[in-house]
């Protein structure tokens, strides 16, 4: 049983199903699952793990390939640029895509693979018991009725999000969000593509930056971030749904008008513009209780920084069916294994993110305002060195490394 019709959750169901395992269901809190949100990018260490999924074609439909990322300081000067996705020589692209469209077909290819019954809208957790070796025991109220129902199953991954209800029973203790203080804005907006079409930007510094790229040759996905003011209130941490007014954002980047992209026409040009105080948690000291474990934003919240919040979940679906398959008549073992290959290293990333949003920004941004350009090229090229290696996505080890699919028995 998977907690969680999210990314994560299905990519999950998806694995475990490719990997033999028959009887996977989803439990998912919203009614119906709507295309929502705004867009996300998968580098290619999450693509490869679709791609192995046997989705290659329908990602290929939806995504827009990413093949350059470039950061600009605040007059639209450019700082330093590296080649992304096959163009950087992996095996695998790297793409944008609406995150609604992607959670779409990935529920799609659960229909089709697992049976329409497999999801169950309108269920939302509210408790789990793991105390038990041999069961999982599920408290869930159904939006329709409002009455509390048990479930009981065999295994239970939970994959509902930042805000997890599962997170506190499996961990033994509420986690609280953390927030850096920062306020983060969201949109895709009808638009003509800039530079080549295909590159990802991130404009500005540890004070205020905007992340722009393509979903389509028509539709740009922004991402602004700014710190809050003195006095400012944190807000509704965890809650992705906040909309505001569109011009009260572009405000804050109103002089961003370069010769290749005029930011507040195309901020204010948005029509649904989210608020998003930042928020991630800190690394758990576990993940799994007998047979109940997290997987996603349930285990690994953190900061929208390197592209791999999504990303992170795929992995731990693939991992978590990987080593699921390879002891099959042990769950806790498997679940034992999947939390030693993935805590750690996502642990690592959280905490990366963390650096990234701050102190990396704030040692560019000075160089940058000393005229020291040269160095700044330096650090954001060992920056991102060091985050593919951190992340699983360095060229070699991803291209070398061997595949989590598994085959079923």
């Amino acid at each position: 049983m998977i907690g969680g019709a999210g990314i994560g959750g299905l990519t999950a169901a998806l694995s475990l199903h490719a990997a033999g395992f028959d009887d996977v269901s989803v439990l998912e809190a919203a009614r119906e699952i709507r295309e929502i949100g705004v867009g996300v990018n998968l580098p290619p260490h999450a693509v490869r793990e679709l791609v192995e999924l046997g989705l290659g074609e329908e990602l290929a439909a939806i995504g827009w390939p990413t093949s350059e990322l470039s950061y600009f300081d605040r007059s639209g000067h450019l700082i330093w640029a590296e080649p992304r996705g096959m163009k950087a020589g992996y095996r695998w692209p790297q793409y944008s895509v609406h995150r609604g469209r992607l959670q779409q077909m990935l529920l799609s290819a659960v229909h089709n693979r697992l049976g329409a019954g497999a999801v169950y809208a309108g269920k939302r957790i509210v408790s789990v018991d793991c105390t038990n070796e041999s069961s999982v025991g599920i408290d869930v109220i159904g939006s329709t009725t409002g009455e509390r129902e048990h479930w009981d199953c065999d295994t239970f991954v939970a994959a509902d999000g930042i805000r997890s209800a599962s997170r506190s029973s499996i961990v033994g203790r509420e986690t609280k969000l953390a927030s850096n203080g920062w306020v983060m804005y969201r949109g895709a907006t009808r638009h003509t593509s800039f530079l080549d079409g295909h590159t990802m930007v991130i404009v500005g510094d540890e004070t205020l930056r905007i992340v722009v790229y393509a979903l389509d040759a028509e539709t740009l996905n922004w991402l602004l971030v700014r710190p809050m003011a003195t006095g400012e209130s944190i807000g509704d941490l965890g809650n992705w749904n906040k909309l505001v007014d569109a011009p009260s954002v572009a405000d804050y980047v109103a002089d961003w008008r370069f010769s290749w992209l005029d930011v507040p026409q195309m901020v204010r040009g948005t029509l649904e513009v989210y608020e998003y105080p930042m928020a991630d948690i800190d690394p758990l000291p576990c993940w799994s209780v007998n047979r109940a474990t997290l997987l996603g934003d349930a285990a690994h919240a953190m900061y929208p920084f390197g592209s791999n919040g999504a990303s992170q979940a795929i992995l731990d679906a693939r991992v978590l069916a990987y080593r699921l398959a390879g002891a099959r008549d042990d769950v806790i073992e498997g679940l034992r294994l999947y939390e030693r290959d993935r805590r750690e290293p996502v642990s690592a990333v959280q905490l990366a993110n963390r650096r990234q949003a701050g102190d990396v920004m704030a040692k560019v941004g000075a160089l940058v305002r000393s005229n020291a350009h040269d160095k700044a090229q330096e650090a954001l090229k060992d920056v991102e060195r060091d985050y593919k290696k951190l992340a699983g996505f360095d060229v070699d080890t991803l291209n070398q490394r061997a595949s989590w699919s598994v085959r079923p028995a």
